[in-house]
């Protein structure tokens, strides 16, 4: 169980980040649903997770403005006070060929998806040393395990979280607090849904479990992540792909 813990699941509103909080918020958790433009939806999830053992709250801020992180953090501490766990999930996508890929493409992704890791981190990084076990989980991707064509951006972002994760764990470890990496493999989200069918038809039977994940598959090993039961893990790159070779 998961009470008497803060815990901020950044892009909360939607997709694997919504299955987050909510998974958090049932096991009894204190959760802060950060959006950046979907406020219903992160309403919407925050109602959820109050109809369960949890409690939660909504805080709007763009992670990859320092500034806004800052103000996030201080909302949250008057709510509910530091943070046990952060999970750094929000992330966007630009895709295209690397030959056709703009410097303001590259640039977008890199400032959401690796800036806003760094901001987050960086100012709750006291929080989360000092908690009685603190927590930060990082989203990745098994695309930046294997990389994808035209994602060149995404694939850079999500590989670097890996050397990241293992960098903090060992910043971290001192004071009993773990930092560990989920990787997952193609999820059912919004985000898939814009993919042509011949390309989905074609990652589909790379996968030996021949599905593709829900975002619930990613958000159990998310909570298994946030709790005692993994005090003794930390640097450590969970994959959950349903089998596929990386």
């Amino acid at each position: 169980m998961l009470e008497d813990r803060t815990c901020l699941v950044t892009g909360g509103s939607r997709g694997i980040g919504r299955a987050i909080a909510t998974e958090l918020g049932r096991h009894g958790a204190d959760v802060v649903v950060n959006y950046r433009s979907s406020e219903a939806a992160a309403e919407a999830a925050a109602k959820t997770i109050d109809g369960t053992d949890g409690s939660a709250m909504t805080v709007r801020a763009d992670v990859s403005e320092y500034e806004q992180v800052e103000s996030m953090r201080t909302a949250v501490h008057d709510r509910f006070g530091p943070v046990d766990v952060l999970v750094n999930n929000a992330g966007i996508t630009a895709d295209r060929r690397f030959e056709e890929m703009t410097r303001e493409d590259w640039d977008r992704v890199m400032d959401v998806n690796l800036g806003g890791t760094f901001n987050c981190t960086h100012c709750l990084f006291e929080d989360l040393r000092d908690a009685e076990e603190g927590r930060l989980i990082n989203v990745s991707s098994v695309v930046g395990q294997q990389g994808n064509y035209g994602q060149a951006n995404y694939a850079t972002t999500k590989s670097g979280l890996f050397g990241f994760t293992r960098t903090l764990a060992l910043e971290l470890a001192a004071e009993g607090s773990t930092a560990n990496c989920v990787a997952p493999g193609f999820v059912d989200t919004g985000m898939l849904e814009t993919v042509p069918g011949r390309v989905k038809e074609k990652i589909r039977r790379r996968i030996p479990l021949d599905r593709f994940a829900r975002p619930e598959d990613v958000a159990g090993i998310v909570r298994f992540l946030a709790g005692e039961d993994s005090s003794y893990m930390t640097g450590q790159i969970l994959a959950v792909n349903g089998g596929m070779d990386w």
